[in-house]
């Protein structure tokens, strides 16, 4: 089923909304993300950092994991937002949302209507899956 812009906008400002709960003492860099399940339910997530940098939690592997931990394993999308311009997930979040399959990646800015829509198959071509 396609996103509505009415769907992007509201993972959108989920995203944007939930960095407010970041914990980023170290990079400063607040990062929201919320996960549209096949279901309907959304789950978000933010960053929480580690004095050892690589214990760091990205935003997007919190709010996988809290829908996991729920019992989801279709999604259709994730919207992720952080800094002044639209960001996008990092290495190790795009391989961990492959496991899942391809969906909708929304690139959104922390704050505005500044977003880009790309997918996640087009984010991490030929990914290392078993699928």
């Amino acid at each position: 089923m396609p996103l509505t812009n009415n769907d992007k906008l509201e993972l959108t400002k989920l995203a944007q909304g939930i960095r407010a709960n970041s914990y980023s003492p170290y990079s400063g860099f607040a990062v929201g993300a919320a996960l549209l399940a096949e279901s309907g339910s959304v789950y978000v997530g933010t960053n929480c950092e580690n004095a050892s940098y690589g214990g760091t939690i990205c935003a997007e592997r919190a709010a996988l994991t809290a829908a996991i931990t729920a019992g989801e394993r279709k999604f259709t999308a994730i919207a992720v937002a952080a800094g002044a311009h639209p960001v996008t997930p990092c290495g190790i979040c795009r391989q961990l949302l492959a496991e899942f399959g391809d969906m909708t990646v929304i690139c959104a800015a922390g704050e505005g209507t500044e977003y880009k829509i790309l997918s996640l198959s087009a984010l991490l071509p030929d990914a290392f899956t078993e699928f």
